[in-house]
């Protein structure tokens, strides 16, 4: 099964291009999904159909579906939400909105990787296609699974065991109810399943990212950083597709010293993006929507093309021992040094690009060593241990 997410800035056709690329895959004879994680979903738009919570057959071989966070939810920690729910409505008369206000910031994106991981896992698929949220919400999404797992093994005190045995002194000195068994299972069962969706989104021979960009110098820099981002997690960005492109002809007049600013972004996509397949897609004469209409885009897009296999992939960390150290090499394209700040805490490595952080524990080479130095060249961060 193959997974492809498309991400880009907020209104540059990610669900557009997206959509079009579900419908050339299915048109091929693959049974694809394409679902929506993005909040305001529009991917209902674009095949002009009401989409639910689940999936719903569009043509032949293509269903496509829009998270719903809150069903997710519930199927993903009900009994550990039912206790946090009881904690917070214990001293109150009932008022508040509890529903929505145990869907914390970041969970959205939790429960939209978990149904990327229970698609994979039932098989049902040949090919999953999302289209994602802007790059902000998108970054939130891949990281957040390591960020909370990390979480909740380091900061989550209370074990099993403990809670038992002080548990109704607590209750008794604090008036709070101590979780039961089933809260734990629910913890401990989120953990396994983000473990498995660790893996799986790491897995460069199933998973691979999509950026979608226009060429304006603005979106540009956002797509630059999004691909330096997405490096930083060990996401592999398999193609970049250029959408919007003005011919011409419909450039002369008013519109005529858009001519060298377009060219300009182009060129600024090509040399940026020079070892990464590129895609264009010019400004269509109609919304792109409907069936037919997002046939023909994918046809422009992708040409002869099949989009659905891996495009590109290139190796993101790797170590290189010589007499005297080791070497970790991690690519960070488009960083600039200034950007980066490096730091050691005992056998983790937590390395941060302009305002993106990332801790990760070094691999058993390096795991007793210190870090020694460090230089930035040729796009690649090299830290000597």
């Amino acid at each position: 099964m193959r997974i492809i997410l498309y991400t880009g800035k907020g209104g540059v056709g990610k669900t557009s291009i997206a959509a079009a690329s579900a419908c050339l895959i299915a048109e091929s004879g693959k049974k694809v999904l394409i679902m929506s994680t993005d909040q305001a979903h529009s991917l209902g738009d674009s095949f002009d159909k009401k989409l639910e919570k689940e999936p719903m057959k569009i043509m032949d071989n293509l269903y496509a579906m829009e998270i719903d966070t809150v069903y997710e939810s519930e199927k993903s920690w009900g009994h550990l939400k039912e206790y946090m729910k009881e904690m917070l409505t214990m001293k109150g008369d009932g008022g508040i909105e509890v529903e929505e206000l145990l869907v914390f910031p970041g969970l959205e994106e939790l429960f939209s990787m978990f149904k990327i991981l229970e698609v994979y896992e039932k098989g049902e698929f040949d090919v999953l296609i999302v289209d994602c949220a802007p790059t902000g919400e998108t970054l939130s999404l891949l990281k957040y699974p390591e960020m909370l797992s990390d979480f909740m093994e380091k900061v989550l005190p209370i074990k099993r065991k403990g809670a038992k045995l002080a548990g109704p002194a607590v209750e008794k000195l604090m008036k709070i109810p101590m979780p039961d068994d089933n809260v734990f299972d629910d913890i401990e069962y989120v953990m396994e399943k983000m473990d498995r969706l660790q893996q799986l989104m790491l897995n460069k021979e199933i998973v691979s990212l999509r950026i979608i960009t226009t060429p304006e110098k603005i979106v540009i820099n956002e797509a630059k950083r999004n691909f330096t981002c997405l490096h930083l997690y060990n996401y592999n960005v398999d193609a970049v597709i250029v959408n919007r492109i003005y011919p011409k002809e419909a450039m002369e007049g008013y519109f005529n010293k858009w001519i060298a600013m377009q060219e300009e972004g182009l060129k600024e996509i090509s040399e940026s993006f020079s070892e990464v397949p590129r895609f264009y897609l010019e400004l269509q004469k109609e919304e792109i929507r409907t069936i037919e209409v997002l046939k023909k885009a994918g046809r422009l897009v992708f040409g002869k093309q099949d989009p659905a296999p891996v495009l590109f992939q290139k190796e993101i960390f790797s170590i290189e021992k010589n007499e005297e150290a080791f070497h970790l090499k991690i690519l960070l394209p488009f960083a600039e040094k200034t950007d980066l700040d490096l730091r050691q805490d005992r056998n983790e490595l937590i390395l941060s690009v302009r305002n993106e952080t990332r801790r990760f524990p070094l691999p058993i080479e390096l795991a007793d060593k210190e870090i020694q130095g460090a230089k930035f060249e040729g796009g690649y961060l090299i830290i000597k241990f």
